[in-house]
């Protein structure tokens, strides 16, 4: 459904390696790196993207330190319940912090299975299996 998306770290350097360390566990790696020397107001500014090969989709964007963006809420897709547990095992590893362990959420519908963390920006990021019959999902 989406192209790409982009968060904001203000520890850029932080974020970028706990994403690092995260992803994987859902088949993603970095994809690519650059610094945004076009930008007169912060030709200094590093961003990365994660995703799969040749496929930048999860941008991670440097902000100055005073920027006060609203965190988000991310949910990558896991091939299954297994992927999920190893996402929540690698953010914690990571130093994400736990927002909800991996385990169904039938409150959202037959077959979610989902884990949740905090990574350092604070923003929410979830990893999701959604079941492997066609009729776990509305």
């Amino acid at each position: 459904m989406f192209d790409h998306l982009n968060c904001y770290a203000t520890d850029y350097g932080a974020t970028k390696k706990f994403y690092e360390a995260v992803l994987p566990a859902l088949g993603f790696g970095l994809v690519t790196e650059m610094v945004a020397t076009w930008d007169a107001s912060f030709p200094t500014r590093r961003m990365c993207a994660f995703g799969p090969p040749h496929k930048p989709s999860y941008w991670i964007i440097e902000v100055p330190a005073n920027d006060k963006r609203t965190p988000h809420h991310v949910a990558f897709v896991a091939k299954d319940e297994a992927a999920v547990a190893s996402f929540h095992k690698a953010a914690l590893a990571a130093g994400g912090k736990d927002n909800g362990a991996p385990g169904p959420r039938p409150h959202y519908h037959p077959g979610y299975f989902g884990a949740f963390v905090f990574d350092p920006e604070g923003n929410n990021i979830e990893a999701v299996f959604h079941g492997s019959k066609k009729n776990d999902r509305p």
